[in-house]
């Protein structure tokens, strides 16, 4: 059952979401309803693999390991502040021990806006000033969309701020099949077509329709292939588009090198330091041991603290957090690798 849709007052009482700006926390406020549990009902089972973030609003929540209550979350409690059992695959079952109300994010989603609300100070209200009005939509639609997640997250702001708007009309070509391939494009107002002319049909036939926050134009970027398709504005809109060169450069380059958990362990064996992006209260209720904790939104004040000399394992949950840290750090000329798949993935 869905009760409606959160609100920033609700989200700010979980961690790390109290963490986000005021406008991306209402921006993702959106994205997220409030849902229910009956009594008895299973939210999910040992060995899930879905990636979501939950949270317990009310109720009471049971851990289950090989049918014993191992524990429980109450809604407004401590506990209930971090999300339920945040390591894929599930350890245990959870199930409602009462009428329970709960949310559930998109994991990728949440890191991603984490990852971009911290890597930077570029706003949401600039966004808005160059895309307009719906500027905090599409951003956030792209940012959901699981291609996006893809994009080095150390790149997200430098990608953003290279973005130029383009208007159009109604009836306008945007890109033409057939063309060489010059521009990334984020439709951010209006509706556009995709056609492709056949030797049937020269007027071409339609593929799909565009709608904001929808991206196209990289697939002839990335294969250095003709544009296979035209798209044209149906009505009045706008685009944010990244040129070529920026888009294999932001895109396809990532200056990051990663290690797995046993070369990582290796590596602090031989005297390195693992290094904990996340907010502190996410590493006070997990971390690795001998980690130290620098929040990704203080890595520049604080890179000084740091020994240059020292090997740095920077980590997260995921591997998103951590590689925009890590690439801040080797801009600065430190050594620091990135945990592949975060500590959620090394932890089970």
């Amino acid at each position: 059952m869905t009760n409606g849709h959160a609100n920033t007052e609700l989200l700010r009482k979980f961690s790390p979401l109290d963490g986000l700006k005021r406008d991306n926390l209402a921006a993702l406020a959106r994205k997220v309803q409030v849902r229910e549990l009956s009594p008895g009902q299973v939210l999910f089972k040992e060995g899930d693999t879905e990636k979501r973030t939950i949270y317990v609003v009310s109720g009471i929540l049971e851990l289950i390991d090989q049918g014993t209550v191992v524990e429980t979350v109450e809604g407004g409690s401590e506990s209930a502040r971090n999300p339920v059992v945040p390591v894929y695959p599930r350890m245990v079952s959870a199930k409602a021990r009462d009428r329970v109300q709960f949310i559930s994010i998109d994991s990728d989603l949440l890191d991603v806006m984490l990852t971009w609300d911290q890597t930077g100070t570029y706003e949401v209200s600039e966004l808005r000033e160059k895309a307009g009005d719906d500027g905090e939509d599409w951003m956030t639609m792209l940012l959901q969309a699981k291609a996006f997640h893809k994009i080095p997250p150390a790149n997200i702001q430098a990608i953003f701020m290279r973005m130029q708007q383009i208007n159009y009309h109604a009836g306008d070509v945007i890109l033409k099949q057939g063309a060489e391939g010059d521009y990334f494009y984020v439709l951010t107002r209006g509706t556009a077509v995709v056609t492709r002319e056949t030797p049937l049909s020269k007027d071409g036939i339609k593929l799909a329709e565009l709608h904001v926050g929808d991206t196209f134009g990289e697939e002839a970027l990335i294969s250095e292939a003709k544009r296979n398709a035209t798209v044209t504005m149906q009505t009045d809109g706008a685009v944010m588009r990244l040129g070529k060169e920026d888009f294999k450069r932001l895109l396809n380059e990532p200056m990051l090198e990663w290690v797995d958990y046993a070369e990582a362990e290796a590596l602090v064996s031989a005297g390195g330091k693992w290094l904990d992006v996340r907010l502190p209260s996410e590493f006070e209720n997990q971390h690795l041991d001998g980690a130290i904790n620098i929040p990704l939104y203080f890595i520049r004040l604080k890179i000084g603290t740091l020994d240059p000399d020292t090997q740095y394992i920077v980590c997260c949950d995921t591997g998103r957090r951590s590689s925009a840290g890590a690439y801040i750090l080797s801009e600065r000329g430190y050594n620091a690798k990135v945990l592949r798949g975060g500590i959620g993935k090394n932890q089970n």
